[in-house]
């Protein structure tokens, strides 16, 4: 029906006061004026003493001439009521065959077709003539029976049946053999007519095979995607512009602590902990927001629900939505540390004493690279142990990797937020 919208066609139908309950096309732009032409129908109608028994007339109404009709036995002024009206200018449409419907479907983008209640095609245009790969004068003539495979022809025929005997429109969607040998898909609607004093079915409809396909292949790719989130392993949200998680991952719960409902909806920046990697990190954002840049790897100090940090590094991706804005941001913790607690943050000398540790100085030759004295090395290095909990210089090592204090894929070693 949303073709119908378009042109300048009425459908209707009225309750026993003649109160338009239902309707639709592009004749009239309200309720009240499609009420007004149906009472000057009516009035047309007592205007002529009820003697249309062929159920159509010509109504004059705002200027406009409109060529109406209505099922056999049903007038427009007592019972419930339904009907079809098409414009057709100063004079109806002449002896022409199957106006009514035709006039208006000829060249229309969808496919539209009349058949009687035999099967037998009355009249095609040209958009449903190109599904069978021919015109509509070799259309018209022939039965179902004579275009579609046994399968679609009893589809079909069941569907005209159940036009008829309900008498009313049916909108729905049917899968077809197309000509190629492949599967079809078409949305419309099928609904009586009524030609020449007989009661006809009438459909329209569009092709929405590619469609369909396309929301397949999208559908796969949402539950690939989806797969690949929950059973990858790694942590995964993907974020709005705003920073506000839209999706989220089963490893990501896992990684805060919490249930994965709990997370959908809340605001990134409430995850991270105020460390001096948020400067990075939000410079980083902004380029992705702004589209300077597509993708940024940096790092992140996360809470947990338990108050725990855990020092992560992020890779943050832009997912394009319409004309070119960025949509959303994907954001993958590709490594992370263990889960500790809170402490305070390291001064920068030592953090190059660990960084010389781990490369394999002496208290030596870190005193000497650093130019302090072996006692004062000693007393940071006593201090070391005891803020990151390890007893020995390899403990010490190990520790620094596992917290996320030295990068792990850099050499020589340094802190993780250089890196």
């Amino acid at each position: 029906m949303a073709f119908l919208e378009q042109l300048p066609v009425f459908w209707w139908e009225a309750d026993e006061q003649s109160r338009v309950t239902e309707c639709g096309g592009g004749a009239f732009a309200d309720l009240s004026t499609a009420q007004r032409f149906l009472d000057r129908a009516r009035e047309e109608m007592s205007a002529r003493g009820r003697s249309l028994e062929e159920g159509h007339l010509l109504v004059q109404f705002d200027d406009r001439t409109f060529h109406v009709r209505w099922p056999p036995g049903e007038s427009p002024d007592h019972g419930r009521t339904r009907g079809f009206a098409v414009e057709t200018g100063a004079q109806p449409a002449g002896d022409r065959q199957y106006a009514a419907f035709a006039e208006f479907a000829d060249f229309a983008p969808a496919a539209a077709f009349l058949r009687d209640r035999d099967g037998r095609y009355l009249w095609a245009n040209h958009s449903y003539a190109h599904l069978y790969g021919t015109t509509p004068e070799r259309i018209i003539g022939s039965r179902i029976e004579d275009l579609d495979t046994p399968s679609d022809a009893a589809q079909f025929r069941a569907l005209d049946q159940e036009i008829l005997s309900r008498g009313k429109p049916v909108r729905h969607h049917l899968r077809y053999h197309r000509t190629d040998g492949g599967t079809g898909q078409a949305a419309g609607h099928r609904f009586p007519v009524q030609e020449s004093g007989r009661t006809c079915v009438a459909g329209i409809y569009v092709d929405i095979t590619e469609h369909a396909r396309a929301m397949e292949q999208r559908r796969e790719a949402e539950e690939n995607l989806k797969a690949l989130r929950d059973h990858s392993g790694l942590p995964c949200a993907l974020l709005s512009v705003d920073g506000r998680i839209e999706q989220a991952g089963t490893a990501t719960a896992e990684l805060f602590r919490t249930r994965l409902s709990d997370l959908i909806g809340r605001r990134a920046h409430t995850l991270l902990a105020g460390t001096p990697d948020l400067r990075p990190l939000r410079h980083a954002w902004e380029g992705l927001i702004s589209r300077r840049i597509r993708r940024a790897e940096t790092s992140a100090v996360l809470l947990d629900a338990q108050g725990r940090q855990r020092r992560t590094r992020l890779h943050l991706a832009t997912v394009s939505g319409p004309a070119g804005r960025v949509a959303h941001v994907w954001a993958v913790v590709t490594h992370q540390s263990i889960a500790h607690e809170a402490q305070p943050p390291l001064t920068a000398a030592q953090i190059r004493i660990l960084s010389l540790l781990a490369g394999g100085s002496t208290n030596g030759e870190i005193a000497a690279s650093l130019g302090l004295s072996r006692q004062t090395v000693d007393y940071h290095l006593s201090r070391l142990r005891a803020l990151l909990g390890a007893a020995t210089r390899p403990a010490l090592v190990a520790r620094a990797y596992i917290l996320g204090i030295l990068g792990p894929r850099a050499w020589p070693p340094h802190a993780a937020t250089a890196s």
